[in-house]
Formats: structure tokens, C-alpha cells, sequence
């Protein structure tokens, strides 16, 4: 079963836009391990809307999903910068340290930044 989590590609998010994202954590059902993906796309109008494509996509790989909150992303390919901030109402703030060390190996080249910003 943990193998099903090294098939989930840890970020997939848009790439240009400022748009929702949120954070989960992956658990292999009757299992010790897990791992944190970072989930964001500008078709979302909420954050439980990314939530609710990823939980059963999730759960067909036998995985149990949690959210540990949401923000906004701000992705910049042509400069590449990419910006972490706000919050969630349906979930809370994700920690946005945690989505960035996520997004560091996935985008190295970039300058990313996080702040505790709303807007």
C-alpha cells in the first residue's frame, strides 16, 4: 500500500494565475505511513471544491485524505516566483512553510515565497 503513495505526485498546481490551494495529508488506510501533498487550481471557487477531486481520486488508490487547511498561490512561470499566502474559511490556514519546502524540489529554479497575508 505505501507504493500507492509514491504514485501521487506531491504538488500539482496551476501554472500561472493566483488561485486556491490547499494541503493534505495522504494515509494509507490501516497503516503507519503518510505523506503531505499540495493541491491548487484556478477552477476552484472554494477550496472544498479541490478537496472534494482529490478525496476520491485518493480513495480509489486506497488512501485516506485530511486536510490540514488551505491558502492562495500566486504563480509566476515567466518570472518564476510563486507566493504562499491567506487562508481557507473551510479548512484554515495551511502552514505555508510546509507548502513551501513542497514546492521547492517540484520548482527549483524558482524564487518562492510565503506570508501570512490574507490577501
Amino acid at each position: 500500500m505505501a507504493e500507492a503513495l509514491s504514485k501521487v505526485p506531491d504538488v500539482e498546481i496551476d501554472p500561472d494565475g493566483k488561485f486556491k490551494y490547499i494541503l493534505v495529508r495522504l494515509k494509507v488506510k490501516d497503516g503507519e505511513a503518510s505523506k503531505d501533498i499540495v493541491r491548487g487550481t484556478k477552477s476552484a471557487e472554494y477550496h472544498n471544491h479541490i478537496f472534494e477531486k482529490v478525496n476520491p481520486a485518493m480513495e480509489a488508490l486506497g488512501l485516506e485524505c485530511v486536510c490540514l487547511g488551505g491558502g492562495k498561490i500566486e504563480h509566476n512561470s515567466q518570472e518564476k516566483k510563486i507566493h504562499v499566502f491567506g487562508e481557507s474559511t473551510a479548512f484554515g490556514k495551511a502552514d505555508h512553510a510546509m507548502t513551501v519546502e513542497k514546492l521547492k524540489p517540484v520548482f527549483k529554479d524558482y524564487e518562492i515565497t510565503w506570508s501570512d497575508d490574507k490577501k
